[in-house]
């Protein structure tokens, strides 16, 4: 029974050293070039199962008393402690904002699809009037001519409090637009070409008191996953017994590696912009359709802090259909702006995204 007990301890310390080298191997996926590795870069969408997984097994070495078997897992949270906090954050919220502070706030809207009209009142219309964000960018922008739909006479009655904003059309097919609504002067709007179809980036100049702010609105390449894509997902979770399953994961797998293929110079344009870009302050703000531990997170946070990271708390999940439970809408600044009390905002549900804010304020 002796030698059973060992043989047992080393298979489960072996199968944590598996658990451990692969959370690892998901943390640093990141610094893959998709381009040459295409589903390994993707690695980071495992990460949070990977993680629960070294701590279940933290907890059970902790548990039988095996302290020295508890350094493995230990390790493994030690060597990725960064990505840890860039998933995973914990801040507190501030009730004292910095004097000359800003709100940003980044909503896709899905084109108002969920945001018909109510006794001629659109919530998330009204959401945004109420928001008290100084500038508001707005992803998947799409009004109607009229009818319950929203309509842009609808936006400007609603957005009167913004005197500027810029309705852009991105990507090469023209089909989809990013709006920026601003209480500040709107200098110049420009889209940055990226190799895309449908999404895109839009940059802007704004005056922010005597300084110009470079905000780039970003929609970055999409999934691509189809309703039957999505439902072979949830039938994943729901019974992952299923023959399907094998198919269905080599479906999703192909799909994720191509379009994180297609993200990745789009994230390298943003990248050298923000490299090149001559003005002291820099937001990003947008739909980045990746989770925290990507290659285009990680290439655009290069430079930049990530606001949810430097001051918001929990997981942050953006988007909220399909069990997709993952953070992909984002607000990174330069590191001469602070940022706090970042959040992603599940008090209202008209998207199938979440709204995600900050205030932020310069550096003395």
């Amino acid at each position: 029974m002796k030698h059973l007990g060992y043989l047992v301890s080393f298979l489960l310390l072996a199968a944590n050293a598996c658990v451990a080298g692969c959370l690892l191997l998901s943390a640093y996926s990141p610094c893959l070039a998709p381009a040459e590795h295409p589903v390994l870069s993707c690695l980071g969408l495992a990460f949070p199962v990977f993680a629960v997984l070294n701590g279940c097994f933290l907890l059970f070495w902790l548990c039988i008393r095996r302290y020295k078997s508890a350094l493995l897992p230990l390790l493994g949270f030690a060597a990725c402690f960064i990505q840890l906090r860039t998933y995973c954050p914990v801040n507190f919220h501030t009730d004292t904002l910095l004097q000359g502070s800003a709100k940003v706030l980044s909503y896709n809207i899905m084109g108002f699809a969920d945001a018909t009209k109510r006794e001629g009142k659109s919530p998330l219309l009204e959401y945004l009037a109420g928001s008290g964000a100084d500038v508001i960018c707005l992803q998947e922008y799409r009004t109607a001519a009229s009818g319950k739909n929203v309509s842009q006479r609808d936006v400007d009655r609603a957005l009167a409090q913004y005197p500027y904003h810029h309705i852009g059309h991105v990507g090469q097919s023209r089909a989809n637009q990013v709006a920026c609504y601003s209480k500040w002067p709107i200098l110049s709007a420009r889209e940055l070409p990226t190799p895309s179809n449908y999404n895109g980036v839009m940059m802007y100049e704004l005056k922010w008191g005597n300084d110009t702010l470079m905000l780039l609105n970003v929609h970055l390449e999409s999934n691509k996953l189809t309703t039957s894509d999505k439902a072979v997902y949830e039938d994943m979770l729901t019974d992952p017994e299923k023959e399907t399953v094998k198919s269905g994961l080599r479906l999703l797998v192909r799909k994720l590696a191509e379009a994180t293929k297609l993200r990745a110079p789009q994230a390298d344009a943003i990248a050298q912009t923000i490299a090149r870009c001559p003005h002291r302050y820099i937001v990003v703000c947008g739909d980045f359709n990746d989770t925290p531990i990507s290659y285009a997170h990680h290439t655009i946070a290069r430079q930049l802090d990530d606001a949810f990271t430097a001051s918001g708390c929990g997981l942050g999940i953006s988007y909220n259909r399909n069990k997709f439970y993952f953070r992909i809408d984002n607000i990174m600044a330069s590191r001469n702006l602070q940022t706090y009390n970042c959040t992603v905002d599940r008090s209202i549900r008209a998207s199938d995204h979440y709204p995600i804010w900050c205030h932020m304020a310069k550096k003395q």
